[in-house]
């Protein structure tokens, strides 16, 4: 009798263990993460992009998924702060397993997830330009790095307009560490930087800034603020009488979105630097374009980051067909020497850091909240995010 309740028992312990086994070789989907901002001062930019990795998704599930299992998203807020980022982080890494995360937006967030990302072994994909001087193992940077679009920007600025810049930006890693490069390339090339102001994100008083600014006549401003911020600075910058036909502002932080939540009225005749627009022409972007408003809305831009954002999820999704895993060692060898045919063009991550060759365009915003694009680079540029190749940028 004891001896038929053993075999009983192991026969349906066995029976478990392997129901257990099966269900899990049986497993029909591989869970990621989407970590963005969807409350808080950075909602207004990096609401989109999620919204561009989930159509990214969306169409790569109808293809027949990656390594035939369908993506199924874990979605988390990090309510525009750095330490909720970081701990959003550890709980899509620790607690949900997924096998990768897209997310973050300003550096603060990126620079607070990066060591839980190096702790856990994780994988992000990150999708914005970037101060650079930072290549971690453990990120892939989908944007430009300074010399994709900072760099370029400034020379473009001091040709056309002069040497006399005053810089504007948030109180943060990515205008601090641009405007520091910036000050470097401008002595470099002769100019003076006659204004320096940096204000806390969402702040929405600009009085001061814009007195010092008339005060100093500069030929060009070169704004890194983020977030709503935005907002009130063209606003009142319009108010004050500033237009782009007295002092052209050069942004680094605002694309189609931005553009039309801020306002064209206050930003027409403006500049951006970027690697890629609505506008941008090539036959992968007018189907992106297409399917994101067929998506979305006929009322919603594309804009850089969002590009980025669904460039990310579909080369992640190569890298793990090339690896045959969703191993992140195997998925991050993968990546060495990846292309991908984008809405921008071919882009393709240099194996050394991790971050995209990318064409750079600066661009002009029109009257009807759409950028065209006044100058280029010939083709794709090497990312550089250490600036090791300008004699000017050595010891930042």
């Amino acid at each position: 009798m004891k001896k038929s309740i053993v075999a009983a028992c192991l026969l349906g312990m066995t029976a478990i263990i392997f129901g257990a086994c099966s269900a899990k070789n049986d497993t029909k989907s591989v869970r990621v993460g989407i970590l963005h901002s969807l409350s808080g001062t950075m909602a207004i930019s990096e609401t989109a992009v999620r919204d561009a990795e989930l159509l990214a998704i969306k169409e790569i599930n109808e293809a027949g998924g990656v390594l035939g299992k369908q993506i199924k998203v874990v979605e988390k807020d990090g309510e525009s702060d750095p330490s909720s980022f970081a701990a959003k982080a550890r709980e899509l890494l620790q607690d949900e397993k997924v096998a990768t995360v897209f997310g973050c937006w300003t550096s603060a967030s990126r620079k607070a997830v990066k060591p839980v990302f190096e702790e856990l072994y994780g994988l992000l994909w990150y999708p914005v330009q970037y101060e650079g001087m930072e290549a971690s193992p453990n990120i892939m940077y989908m944007g430009a790095s300074p010399n994709q679009q900072v760099v370029p920007a400034v020379d473009y600025c001091v040709e056309h307009y002069g040497r006399k810049v005053f810089l504007v930006g948030s109180d943060y890693v990515f205008p601090r560490t641009a405007n520091r490069i910036i000050k470097a390339q401008i002595a470099q090339l002769g100019g003076d930087c006659v204004g320096e102001e940096y204000t806390p994100m969402g702040h929405q008083d600009f009085a001061k800034i814009i007195a010092e600014i008339k005060q100093e006549k500069p030929d060009v401003i070169l704004n890194t603020l983020n977030g709503d911020s935005n907002i009130a600075f063209f606003n009142q910058l319009t108010q004050a009488g500033i237009t782009s036909a007295t002092v052209p502002v050069m942004s680094f932080s605002i694309a189609e979105e931005e553009v039309n939540i801020i306002g064209a009225k206050n930003l027409a005749g403006h500049l951006v630097a970027w690697n890629y627009y609505e506008t941008t022409e090539t036959d992968r972007n007018k189907e992106f374009v297409s399917d994101y408003k067929k998506t979305y809305g006929e009322n919603r831009f594309t804009g850089d980051p969002i590009e980025a954002g669904y460039i990310a999820v579909y080369m992640w999704a190569a890298a793990c067909e090339k690896a045959g895993s969703f191993d992140v060692e195997e998925v991050r060898m993968a990546c060495k020497g990846l292309s991908f045919t984008a809405p921008e063009g071919t882009v393709t991550i240099d194996g050394a850091n991790q971050h995209l060759y990318k064409q750079v365009r600066i661009g002009k915003i029109n009257e009807n909240g759409l950028i065209n694009e006044i100058w280029s680079t010939p083709g794709a540029v090497k990312p550089d995010p250490y600036l090791s190749t300008y004699a000017w940028a050595r010891g930042l």
